[in-house]
């Protein structure tokens, strides 16, 4: 009997998993069901985002990865539990057409009804020369998420009403919209100078959290960038060359 129970074992690990969509590797997940305890408070699938409105792909408001890279995310998310921290996920898989929707928008430099909040002191004309907006996204490859820390002392997360009055993202902390995480210097998706992750400009109880925040990530494989304190690629990628287009729903 314990015989024919391991056979049955190795011929069921064996079958390839349903893919999660047509036409995605079957290796994405979602990362609810790798680790239903990181926040998630995807922004693309509302209206609280840079464009001002819900952005082409996202049915769903669902953080999908690769399994590798929601693997790694879920040990972070344990590492950070110990010190009584943890994620907040704003994006994760985006689909190229996301990408193409935010194009289309930074082409259209008469659309700044969000200006006042996400790019106060940028002129749109400028957002492709200083990297904000880019024709290809790592998160259309699966392996990239944008995060943030929450914990102790971290105001509690604002419902954003459409309409509602902008507030700088690069205002003080306590004053900018609160997204539920900590003081990291800026709001997320502020295209800024004090968002590169070096910026001396910030508080120092920013600059702190912001070197926590890299050095977890780095720790489970995690990759960060210069402009952006919040966006980590997991390595090595599983799929480096590939910009998948499936709506996540």
């Amino acid at each position: 009997m314990r015989r024919l129970a391991a056979i049955v074992a190795v011929a069921l690990s064996s079958v390839a998993a349903p893919a999660l969509a047509d036409g995605l590797p079957a290796d994405f997940v979602r990362l609810r069901e790798v680790d239903p305890t990181i926040n998630q408070d995807m922004r693309y699938v509302g209206a609280h985002n840079f464009v001002g409105r819900p952005i082409d792909g996202y049915v769903n408001g669902e953080c999908w990865l690769t399994r590798p890279a929601a693997l790694a995310l879920k040990g972070v998310q344990d590492d950070l539990r110990a010190l009584g921290l943890g994620l907040i996920v704003f994006e994760c898989y985006r689909p190229q057409r996301a990408v193409n929707h935010f194009v289309r928008w930074a082409r259209d430099v008469n659309d700044i009804v969000t200006q006042a909040e996400f790019y106060p002191g940028v002129d749109k004309r400028d957002l492709f020369r200083l990297g904000y907006i880019a024709e290809r996204s790592g998160h259309s490859r699966g392996s990239t998420v944008d995060v943030t820390l929450t914990g102790p002392g971290a105001l509690p997360a604002q419902s954003y009403r459409p309409g509602q009055p902008l507030v700088a993202c690069t205002a003080p902390y306590g004053l900018r919209f609160a997204d539920g995480g900590l003081d990291l210097g800026t709001g997320y998706d502020c295209f800024d100078p004090l968002s590169h992750p070096a910026s001396t400009e910030v508080t120092a109880t920013a600059q702190a959290n912001r070197k926590l925040l890299a050095e977890a990530m780095a720790a489970r494989g995690f990759g960060g960038i210069p402009e952006e304190y919040w966006h980590f690629t997991y390595r090595p990628e599983p799929y480096p060359d590939s910009y998948f287009d499936v709506p996540v729903e």
